[in-house]
């Protein structure tokens, strides 16, 4: 009993020193393969889409007369190619690049490269969306300084047109600024409520009776047309984002599929390297 003791003893004793030895020493995340391969992944999925834009495979502008679902085949079929392009060579590149794991199990070294391609993964995304977005936020600027203001001082917005519709006259009559601003702002806020209150729709018919000298009805029903107008552009604008973000969803996770199946080749294939 008491030899038993004492090997229990020894077995307490010395398990801390064998558990420590069980333990590597540095992190099991090699993240200078995991960026490397981001980098690459987030310049490639760029390059790609430059290339797939300048064949005209890029979104198309619901403003343009398409409809709600009219983003081409050919569009979506060019992002998920270049999801599984991108991200299969920048996975590849980190399971290749990342250090070897010594006395590790099998299991836990294909979970390991699994691992390493989903953050090439994770890291380009983040990078190529700061990057689009940027860019996006300097062409918007850019446009608009180089579209300027309208000789009345007013910049040109998505409802300009809507606005122009109700103004319209023949012959065309110029309108002022206080009157224009006053009658987008009531259009805005029937765009945001998804309909146009009573009061708001009197308002707006008087005051395109006065400016263009139609009978009140006829006001009344320019106002309503161009309102549902107004409405059906923002509502098919709307169902046309929502579309190509669901697409953009499944080419994205197809693309972290490709990337995680990649580097655990990219990792099986940098085992088998033997010193010559």
């Amino acid at each position: 009993m008491a030899h038993s003791a004492t090997f229990v003893s020894e077995q307490e004793t010395h398990f801390p020193e064998f558990y420590g030895k069980n333990e590597a020493s540095t992190s099991p995340v090699s993240w200078a393969a995991v960026i490397a391969g981001a980098f690459v992944t987030a310049a490639l999925s760029l390059i790609l889409l430059a290339f797939g834009a300048g064949m005209g495979l890029s979104s198309i502008s619901p403003w343009g007369g398409a409809s709600a679902t009219a983003v081409s085949r050919g569009a979506i079929l060019w992002l998920i190619v270049m999801e599984i392009v991108a991200s299969a060579i920048g996975g590849y590149l980190a399971g290749r690049l990342r250090t070897k794991w010594v006395n590790v199990h099998t299991d836990e070294v294909y979970f390991r490269d699994t691992v390493h391609g989903f953050l090439v993964w994770a890291v380009s995304v983040v990078i190529t969306g700061a990057f689009l977005a940027s860019t996006a936020a300097f062409m918007v600027g850019g446009s608009s300084r180089m579209a300027g203001t309208q000789g009345d001082g007013r910049t040109v917005d998505p409802n300009a047109y809507f606005v122009d519709a109700l103004f319209r006259t023949n012959p065309p009559t110029p309108i002022d600024a206080s009157a224009r601003a006053e009658a987008e702002t009531i259009l805005m806020n029937a765009l945001r409520q998804r309909d146009l209150p009573g009061w708001d729709r009197t308002y707006l018919s008087e005051m395109v009776a006065a400016k263009t000298g139609l009978t009140g009805n006829d006001a009344e029903q320019r106002v309503t047309e161009v309102t549902d107008q107004a409405r059906l552009a923002a509502d098919t604008m709307r169902k046309a984002a929502a579309h190509s973000l669901y697409w953009l969803f499944l080419a994205l996770l197809i693309g972290a599929f490709s990337a995680s199946l990649a580097a655990t080749i990219g990792g099986r294939q940098r085992d088998r390297m033997r010193a010559i």
